[in-house]
């Protein structure tokens, strides 16, 4: 629907009828009415693209929003723009045409006569008005500092088209200015608050402002093709530097001299390719020199043979490397000790030697990389749950990373490397969304894990091959994170819609005890008002609201029944009690049977053949009421605790709870099976602070425990329940930092601050 109402508006920008016919000569007004239709043309797909994109930052926001109100408030945005989506385009366009259409207006500007007033009224500012006016002249100025070549040329030929002076800033009816104003008055119907209209606009100023300059070329290529100021050129005027700009540089540039020359003087450049790479590995490798007492070569093993080349080295990792992936048992995947990988790489150096021949040996440069690689990937292996399948991955990247650190000592420093990069990301997606079970949810991200790893093992090692992988996975778990967010945003809606209904039934629940107070009905009456009336005046209250017609009519009703209100017609009476049963799900006969049972007359409803009172009861009794659904199961209490310590333990229940109630969306819980001792991550989705229901859901935004704060509370007080604190480093940024604090601990040293690599 929104492809056709954009395909029908751009249509409509196109046709000549839509601008003022009469005012321009023919020439003049086709090719005005060309230039607009090229400019509504190619703002239709930014514009589209800039409103969903917006709509998704709601979402976001609103998922780490700190309190529910601040959460609602963007549900309720994100809700209108979806259901303005539609007509939005079509409000742009014509706000953009109103505006061109007074392309050649003139504002009278002279200055008021001695007679006149100087003021008309006086009358305060809106502040709302005031920041939203504020905000939009800054777009348009920053898009005309941004765009200013092509807007001069526009200018000038728009400008020779309607015999005006040349346009710029406000007056020119394509520019920034023009366009910012456009997009915000027909945003005003969305009737954002103030922050959130805001937010749109900056959002619309980076996704269609700063990229108009493709959009002023087009126009000005089609002007300058229709012969209008064909030798026009923009020529930009050369910036003037000031006296004191000339005698000193800016503070930004010594600063970043001074770095450099302070970094120089640190520490010498080696004659290396790698630069500070270099001074990386060195420090990692002085840890490993003091770890083993002083020793820097690994094992002195290869005084006793010659050292293997780079290409020798190469050579023996790529056969192991292949005869790996060509062993089909677990055990290939296991993470390698560093001397079991030392081991398995002389023995490739020398299997085709014969005996007594000199042995090739590991430089110590090569066994040092050894080792830190071996080290980092026992590391990363410690923060994956032991014997999933994280573990078993790594270990198929273990000797194609290895490969690479050998060969690139850029992997050590930078942290953009593809290969560290790689890393990282298989680490993350085996630690966050296989959680271990074999389930049909892991089936499709493991398999496609595992084809990774299987390609890594097979082909040689380059940063093309793992860029392409890394784009692969990264594909495939944007895919991952987009389903699980419309998922948690399902559940998160229907929390929602369930919190409201349940009000609805508690403000139903009370009116109707205000009435029973007075005149207390029997029998089926009562249970039909008990179990099947008041979910009616609650459906209604949700769906039009307790000030409504609607929900007057039905409370007049309800005083009806109870006999507190005189019935004037009892037939048109028993319709709206027959309707009103069958709006909560009640079949349409059963709801005929128990409106005539209470309310025909054997005079014009004949009642023979009806069920008896006392089995139309049990039917309202064992009907399903609207909303219902199983309640949590309550959690066990402590077994005989003593006093003192369930004061204790409910005075830190307390603390928790109020915790609770401030942490923000999104936090995350860890949940301890006391018997396997298995852990479950759960993510705090939502939480009403009127019922305290918290909506917990998976990574995957599957629905998980039904559980309150209060009985969160009493399981983080029971440790079963914990917080897992939020991670601002990835995983392979804590393993380097276990990697060098694992060696500053073992050498007892403190310094060393460059072993650690760069995060």
């Amino acid at each position: 629907m929104d492809v056709g109402q954009d395909r029908r508006a751009l249509h409509a920008s196109r046709e000549p009828a839509l601008l003022n016919v009469g005012r321009w000569p023919d020439r003049a007004q086709q090719m005005l009415e060309a230039s607009f239709a090229v400019c509504a043309s190619g703002l239709q797909e930014p514009l589209r693209r800039c409103i969903a994109d917006f709509e998704q930052l709601l979402f976001k926001l609103a998922e780490h929003a700190r309190k529910s109100v601040e959460q609602q408030d963007f549900f309720a945005s994100r809700q209108r723009v979806l259901q303005d989506r539609p007509a939005f385009a079509g409000r742009f366009n014509n706000r953009l045409l109103t505006r061109f259409n007074e392309i050649d207006r003139t504002d009278d500007k002279s200055p008021p006569t001695a007679d006149a007033p100087a003021w008309s009224s006086l009358e305060l500012v809106d502040t709302t008005e005031q920041e939203l006016t504020i905000a939009v002249d800054q777009i348009g100025a920053r898009g005309d500092a941004r765009h200013s070549a092509v807007l001069y040329e526009l200018g000038y030929r728009l400008a020779v088209l309607v015999g005006s002076p040349p346009m710029d800033g406000e007056a020119l009816p394509l520019g920034p200015h023009a366009l910012s104003l456009a997009f915000h008055q027909a945003s005003g119907d969305l009737q954002l608050p103030l922050p959130h209209h805001l937010l749109l606009l900056q959002h619309f100023d980076r996704s269609v402002i700063q990229k108009l300059a493709p959009l002023y070329e087009a126009i000005n290529v089609q002007l300058q093709g229709d012969g209008i100021l064909p030798q026009l050129r923009s020529i930009p005027r050369p910036r003037q530097s000031s006296p004191r700009s000339r005698l000193a540089p800016p503070a930004a540039e010594v600063d970043a001299d001074a770095a450099e020359s302070a970094s120089q003087n640190a520490a010498p450049q080696p004659a290396t390719p790698h630069g500070d790479s270099i001074a990386v590995l060195e420090s990692l490798r002085d840890l490993l020199a003091q770890r083993r007492g002083g020793s820097r070569v690994g094992g002195g093993s290869q005084a006793a043979g010659r050292v293997a080349s780079a290409d020798e080295l190469q050579l023996a990792m790529g056969a192991l490397q292949q005869h790996l992936a060509q062993v089909a048992d677990h055990a290939s995947r296991e993470l390698r000790s560093a001397q079991r990988l030392r081991e398995e790489l002389l023995n490739q150096l020398n299997i085709d030697k014969p005996a007594g021949a000199p042995r090739t040996e590991l430089s110590g440069e090569q066994n040092d990389t050894v080792e830190l690689v071996a080290m980092l990937f026992e590391q990363l292996g410690k923060q994956l749950q032991e014997g999933g399948s994280g573990q078993a991955l790594l270990g198929g990247l273990q000797l194609p990373v290895l490969r690479v650190a050998v060969d690139d000592h850029g992997f050590f420093e930078e942290q953009d490397h593809p290969a560290r990069k790689l890393l990282d990301t298989v680490a993350v997606a085996a630690h966050d969304w296989l959680d271990g079970s074999d389930d049909e949810a892991n089936r499709p991200l493991a398999a496609k894990l595992e084809q990774l790893v299987d390609r890594a093992s097979k082909e040689p090692p380059s940063a093309g091959l793992y860029t392409t992988l890394l784009a692969d996975i990264e594909h495939h778990l944007g895919l991952l994170s987009r389903k699980a967010q419309a998922a948690e945003r399902r559940h998160v809606e229907a929390a929602q819609g369930r919190e409201r209904l349940d009000q609805a039934r508690k403000r139903a629940g009370e009116l109707m005890a205000e009435r029973f107070a007075i005149s207390p009905p029997h029998g089926l009456l009562r249970t039909l008002l008990d179990r099947a009336w008041s979910d009616v005046l609650a459906l209604t209250l949700l769906r039009h609201g307790e000030d409504s017609e609607a929900f007057k009519a039905q409370l007049a009703i309800t005083d009806q029944l109870l006999g507190r209100l005189p019935i004037h017609d009892r037939q048109s009476l028993q319709h709206e009690v027959e309707s009103g049963l069958q709006q909560i799900g009640m079949h349409a006969e059963e709801s005929v049977q128990v409106a005539q049972r209470l309310l025909g007359s054997n005079k014009i409803i004949p009642a023979t053949g009806l069920p008896s009172t006392t089995d139309l009861a049990l039917r309202l009794k064992q009907h399903h009421r609207l909303g219902e659904q199983a309640e949590p199961e309550p959690v066990a209490a402590p077994v005989s605790a003593p006093a003192a310590d369930s004061r204790k333990e409910d005075s830190r229940k307390q603390v928790i709870e109020q915790r609770l109630k401030k942490l923000p969306f999104g936090s995350w819980f860890e949940f301890i099976d006391p018997t396997t001792g298995q852990i479950t991550q759960r993510k705090l989705a939502w939480y009403s602070p009127m019922s305290g229901r918290c909506l917990l859901i998976s990574r995957r935004g599957q629905r998980g425990e039904e559980i309150n704060l209060s009985q969160l509370a009493q399981e983080m007080a029971n440790g079963r329940v914990r917080e897992v604190q939020e991670q601002r480093d990835g995983l392979l940024d804590r393993a380097w930092r276990g990697l060098t604090g694992a060696l500053r601990q073992s050498t007892g040293t403190t310094v060393h601050e460059k072993a650690e690599p760069s995060k």
